[in-house]
Order: structure tokens, then C-alpha cells, then sequence
């Protein structure tokens, strides 16, 4: 099943001041079409760069691992954090060739488990939370996905409008719908409707509403959005695992979160977290442990990073 037909999009402003973006958008759509070894080479090659030239976000992605894998050694940290780097370059070309490339290599050796759980659900006029977390290889499994499913998605968006324009015409050109951050009463009528939504609530949303669940047992700063769409809308929550493993894309849709939801925000989000907890068990070195996940805390902790 293929996303319909991406609308046409008003074109963003073309002045002067806005070439370096326009110019560094041509690049990248031209490096989203190179060969898919020759990205990921690349793309390793990007994240040692970053690994080295990045202070602030390789120390926090190592004060992460610290955080939530205690039982490693150090050395076994130390490893998973250049792997991690790897993948996070290697993730950049993966976003890119979603975007504006070909996912024909991928498709070729994705193989996706549970598909029927959406089928039924969608059968049964439901509409579905489709909920991951913020891994390098979302948007290339998202894409995969949307070939079996019409799959409409929620993200941050661009604070360059040129940037905006030509990431949300890439995700349209396989995405059922986008949603922006803010376009929380659109989202609700789609899911209303029985219609199928991707969701990312790991990351720390200031300004929304939050509570402090635990991921991987340390308090966490959580949108509660995820409750409230599933009050609101009675749609099913359903985790969506996905990795790469070599060449392979090995996508798994769950069963949908129950009971949920609850009269508990703090319970259903906790829940929230223990899955994409379970999922970054499975592919740590994809997770985007560069994201300082644990900034805020409950009145009285002690900071989780050096700089706080």
C-alpha cells in the first residue's frame, strides 16, 4: 500500500539570506542519492569526526550510558559509545535517503513481524498510536512501514522555513500526513477517524504537559501525551521496534499496550517508557543517547551531568 500523492507545498522564501540553506539542502539531496555502501561508509566516517570534534554531546551520550547501563564496564561503555557515534553518522545518511532517495536496498532486505496487529486493528476502525523512540534508523523504517500501512507521523518542526519545506515534502512523499508539534487537535481528529500515527514521546518536551517516570529506573521528564491521546481518541497504543543488523532491517510491531489507558497518567507513562527502554535494550548502539534525557529532575535530586 503507497502513501498517496505528497500535496504541493507553498514555497518557502527565496531571498538572498536564505541560499547557504537552500545550498546546503542541494547537497544533501544529492548525497541522499549516492549508493547505499558508499553513504554508510561515510557516514562512519562522519560519526568519528563527531565523536572527536563534539564535546558536549559525547559527553553526554557517555554520561548516559553510564546512567542506564551500569552493569557494562567501562570499557564495554567506552566501545558502545564509538559504536553508537558510527551509527549516529551512518543514521544521518539514513534520514537523508528517506527523505529524498531511494529505499529500494532497504526494502530488499527488510523483513517486518506483526503486521497483521495494524491490519486487524484498522479492520476493527480503530485508530493506532504507533510509538517508538528516537533511534537513527526511525525514519527509514518509517518509511518501510508505509509501504504495507498508511502511516501519518508527528515532529519537530524546522525553525529554517526552507529546511521545513524540504523535509516535510521528502516525508510526503511516503507519509499518509505530518503533523507539526503543535498541531495536536489535527492528530486527534486523525486518530478519531481510525487512522494509523507514528509518535516519539522519549525526549524531555519543555513546555508540555509532563511528569517524571522512570527510563531505565531514573526519573524522567515525559510528555503525557501519549495518555492523553489514548483518552481522548480510544485509539490503541502499539509499540514499534525497529534496528538495522548489518544490511537487515528487522522491524516488529507489538501488541498494543493493556490496559491502556488508565486513570494514571503517571502509570501509563511509565509504561511508555518501560517499552522504549525495551527496544533500546535491543539496538543501543541506534539510540540517540546524545539527547541529555535526564536535564531536569525532581526538586531535591542531584544533577545527571557535569554541566548542569
Amino acid at each position: 500500500m503507497s502513501a498517496t500523492a505528497a500535496p504541493e507545498l507553498p514555497i518557502p522564501p527565496c531571498g538572498p539570506r536564505h541560499w547557504p540553506v537552500w545550498f546546503g539542502v542541494a547537497v544533501c539531496m544529492g548525497l541522499a542519492r549516492l549508493p547505499w555502501p558508499v553513504q554508510r561508509r561515510l557516514g562512519a566516517a562522519v560519526g568519528w569526526l563527531a565523536l572527536r570534534l563534539s564535546r558536549r554531546r559525547r559527553d553526554a551520550a557517555r554520561a548516559n550510558l553510564a546512567l542506564c547501563l551500569p552493569e557494562l564496564d567501562a570499557a564495554q561503555r567506552e566501545a558502545l559509545l564509538h559504536a553508537n557515534f558510527r551509527d549516529v553518522g551512518i543514521g544521518l545518511f539514513e534520514f537523508a535517503r528517506a527523505w529524498w532517495g531511494d529505499a529500494e536496498p532497504m526494502r530488499g532486505t527488510a523483513t517486518i513481524e506483526g503486521l497483521g496487529i495494524l491490519h486487524k486493528l484498522q479492520a476493527e476502525g480503530r485508530g493506532v498510536l504507533l510509538v517508538s523512540g528516537h533511534f537513527m534508523t526511525l525514519e527509514m523504517c518509517g518509511r518501510l512501514v508505509c509501504d504495507h500501512v498508511p502511516l501519518a507521523g508527528m515532529y519537530r518542526k524546522h525553525r529554517s522555513p526552507v529546511m521545513e519545506w524540504a523535509v516535510l515534502r521528502g516525508r510526503l512523499r511516503y507519509a499518509s500526513a505530518m503533523f507539526g508539534n503543535g498541531d495536536t487537535r489535527a492528530a486527534i481528529r486523525h486518530l478519531k477517524r481510525g487512522g494509523l500515527l507514528w509518535y516519539a514521546p522519549d525526549q524531555d518536551m519543555r513546555g508540555k504537559d509532563t511528569v517524571f517516570a522512570p527510563f531505565f529506573g531514573i526519573p524522567a521528564a515525559t510528555i503525557t501525551a501519549t495518555h492523553q491521546f489514548a483518552r481522548l481518541t480510544g485509539c490503541a497504543v502499539v509499540p514499534f521496534f525497529h534496528r538495522r543488523e548489518g544490511d537487515r532491517y528487522l522491524l516488529r510491531i507489538g501488541e498494543p499496550l493493556a490496559p491502556f489507558p488508565s486513570d494514571d497518567a503517571v502509570a501509563d507513562t511509565s509504561a511508555v517508557n518501560a517499552a522504549i527502554e525495551a527496544m533500546v535494550r535491543e539496538a543501543p548502539t541506534q539510540y540517540l543517547w546524545l539527547h541529555r534525557r535526564f536535564k531536569r529532575q525532581p526538586e531535591g535530586a542531584p544533577p545527571r551531568y557535569s554541566r548542569d
